[in-house]
């Protein structure tokens, strides 16, 4: 691999950064605690290297389709961020010995990740621009997929111990920062047509 700096910039910037997964992961965790966010993170986890394995299976035809796939994709995803932003915004904070939502399970987190717009465009990106153009053995491949899944999963879960660790001011709040969150996530809609 030529360019490491490169690739692991792009890979800090964009799993870091503010995107679907991060933003749930926090505002669960803010509402129904660290430990009761687990199932849906380990369900993000399992669906990242799902959706990893077959950006790099299928990334030299999926490139190649980009230019008629990506309007739709574009616009589906954007519509599903624009809706979590809206569930987000309208959400109370969570109240003990109630039960957690069937936004928080391991089925959520696994079933967004083929929804999220911004783990594949990543997931294409990454595997057509820094891996496949070195790498073709099937095990450096598979390697990669659940390394970078992994990475992913490492930031979900900084967010979310973020939004456990401030649980009391989150909750105490909550109205601003599911209106902030509610933002950040309509600015990633945004930012998919620029």
């Amino acid at each position: 691999m030529p360019n490491l700096g490169a690739f692991l910039s792009y890979i800090i910037i964009t799993t870091f950064t503010p995107g679907p997964n991060n933003i749930l992961s926090m505002s669960n965790a803010a509402k129904y605690g660290f430990k009761r966010n687990i199932p849906f993170s380990l369900g993000m986890f399992a669906g990242a290297i799902v959706i990893m394995a077959l950006c790099s299976a299928f990334s030299a035809t999926i490139f190649n389709l980009i230019p008629s796939i990506k309007p739709v994709m574009t616009y589906i995803g954007a519509a599903y961020i624009l809706w979590l932003s809206w569930k987000i915004y309208k959400s109370k904070p969570h109240e003990e010995g109630k039960d957690i939502g069937k936004e928080n399970n391991f089925i959520s987190g696994f079933l967004l990740q083929f929804v999220n717009p911004k783990v594949i465009i990543y997931g294409i990106t990454i595997f057509a621009t820094f891996i496949l153009p070195y790498y073709e053995l099937p095990a450096y491949i598979g390697l990669f997929a659940v390394g970078l899944a992994f990475i992913g999963f490492v930031s979900i879960n900084c967010w979310a111990l973020f939004g456990s660790g401030f649980n009391i001011f989150l909750k105490r709040y909550y109205k601003i920062v599911n209106s902030i969150m509610a933002l950040l996530l309509v600015y990633c809609a945004v930012s998919l047509f620029h």
